[in-house]
């Protein structure tokens, strides 16, 4: 590893060398690549189940890549790698719903980022449909129900950004977050 990519970000002073963004050759692209994804595990980030609504039932995946746009119109912005099993899905879908996990709903995240069937996970948690149909699961702290205005590619990953069409908010206002590969609860 070169020098310049190994001192980045010095661990004891959190410094960081601004020469080390020159990125010149494949091997500095892949430390880029490995920094990049260390750096971005110490963004904390809201735990998210997207869910949409198909001809065969519902279909939902945790994802931590959603962010605020704009409020005027109101919308989200939301990502989803393209090899993901339920791609077709959304690729599909005009709508979706944003259920935003609220403190302590580690399970709910971990049921919808397994392996198991879409109805599975559907049948271990609660949930009815949104205005245009998306499922909103019960127990989320916040609910945004959106039609995806638009969509781009970018790498490996379609950019759904989307508009609100209706929100639900919890009574009592927690979070679940991931920060540095870690689930941390906001209250």
């Amino acid at each position: 590893m070169s020098d310049a990519i190994s001192t980045t970000v010095n661990e004891q002073t959190a410094a960081f060398d601004v020469n080390a963004l020159a990125v010149e050759s494949p091997i500095q692209k892949e430390e880029v690549a490995k920094l990049f994804r260390e750096g971005m595990s110490r963004l904390g980030a809201s735990v998210n189940v997207i869910t949409t609504m198909t001809p065969a039932g519902p279909v939902g995946f945790t994802a931590t890549a959603v962010t605020s746009v704009t409020d005027t119109p109101p919308t989200l912005l939301v990502c989803l790698n393209r090899s993901s099993s339920v791609f077709p899905a959304f690729d599909q879908a005009e709508h979706l719903c944003v259920n935003v996990l609220g403190a302590g709903q580690e399970a709910v995240s971990g049921t919808f980022a397994s392996k198991l069937t879409q109805p599975e996970r559907f049948e271990l948690t609660q949930w009815q449909p949104m205005v245009t149909g998306a499922p909103s699961l019960s127990a989320s702290a916040t609910v945004f129900d959106c039609r995806i205005a638009s969509r781009n590619t970018v790498g490996t990953h379609e950019v759904f950004f989307c508009e609100v069409l209706a929100v639900g908010l919890a009574e009592e206002a927690t979070n679940l977050v991931y920060f540095n590969r870690k689930y941390q609860s906001l209250s």
